[in-house]
């Protein structure tokens, strides 16, 4: 079947335009071909097909039945043709593409939205398909072509990836409001050492980061919930079932209280990934150059937001929250 398509394609829109016209020579000059070329053209097909599709009277043809039917299937393949290039070379308009942008959950409710914001100032037509996931996942879409970008953390590391860093953010032990260090503003890690931990799952960025800072203070987290979203992990701390390292709120969380690390260095890079020797389209290198322009000040917002350290009262195992946590 492979090799009839191949076979076949070359000749459709030649079949196509005689079948319109009935009328090789007519058929030929509105192709811009030489008459020759496209008589020996329908002559293979036929061949090829081992079926009479034209029924000949000199330069004047009209289709036979199996013609008529194979026509109408050739018309819908070569209108699917049409609407495909149609779509890429839309796709790659400098002022009106697409750009397939992936980014960690975290980084939904604000930074992204402002990122975008503050890019289509420039490009206000440019369009945007929007992926929210976690590090991993994204990495594997990246690779399967269905992503052009992707913000995820930490900066991956691998020699079909591209990386660049563009900025870090501190992270923060969230403790309960009612908790014994909920007095304390700074912390080492290692003074949490016998605390129920709550996670992400393995596979999340946040976790290893989580493993990795606490086996730096010297232990490994005694682990009681493992989930998929930040926030209902803050949810499960202001319901007094355990701790957390996690990235600043958007929005402060009632029932919490969160902890500056001072040892080890708590925190988590942000960086932009694409697929190495994958030739970009305008609108995706304008907005890889806009993000990577952003280097050092793509969280400014979330960080001039980011709300008061304390939580206002106890709440309770909460809302599903705002994101999932690369």
């Amino acid at each position: 079947m492979i090799e009839m398509s191949r076979l076949l394609a070359p000749r459709l829109a030649y079949f196509a335009g005689v079948a319109r016209t009935e009328h090789v020579t007519r058929a030929a000059q509105e192709m811009g071909v030489p008459q020759s070329t496209l008589s020996r053209a329908m002559v293979r097909l036929e061949q090829d097909l081992g079926v009479d599709l034209f029924a000949r009277r000199g330069r004047t043809v009209s289709l036979t039945p199996a013609g008529r039917t194979f026509l109408g299937s050739v018309e819908r393949a070569l209108a699917e043709v049409r609407r495909a290039a149609e779509e890429v070379r839309a796709d790659a308009d400098p002022a009106t593409g697409k750009v397939a942008f992936g980014f960690l959950h975290t980084m939904g409710a604000e930074t992204v939205p402002g990122l975008l914001h503050a890019f289509r100032a420039g490009h206000p037509r440019v369009r945007f398909s929007l992926v929210q996931n976690y590090g991993e996942a994204m990495l594997e879409r990246l690779r399967a072509g269905e992503l052009d970008l992707c913000l995820t953390s930490p900066v991956p590391d691998a020699p079909d990836l591209v990386a660049r860093r563009l900025d870090e953010q501190k992270l923060r032990l969230v403790v309960p409001a009612d908790h014994r260090l909920a007095s304390r503003r700074r912390i080492r890690l290692a003074e949490a050492a016998d605390e129920t931990f709550v996670t992400l799952e393995p596979g999340y960025g946040m976790r290893r980061i989580t493993d990795d800072l606490c086996a730096e203070a010297g232990f490994r987290p005694r682990i009681a919930f493992e989930g998929e979203e930040a926030e209902t992990l803050r949810g499960l701390v202001a319901a007094g079932l355990g701790v957390a390292l996690l990235p600043p709120p958007a929005v402060p969380r009632p029932g919490v209280v969160e902890l500056t690390v001072t040892t080890p260095r708590a925190v988590r890079e942000i960086g932009v990934a694409w697929l190495a020797g994958h030739p970009d389209t305008p609108p995706v290198a304008a907005f890889k150059q806009f993000l990577l322009s952003r280097r050092g000040n793509l969280l400014a917002r979330v960080r001039g937001r980011a709300g008061s350290r304390r939580g206002t009262g106890r709440a309770g195992a909460g809302r599903a929250g705002a994101g999932r946590a690369g």
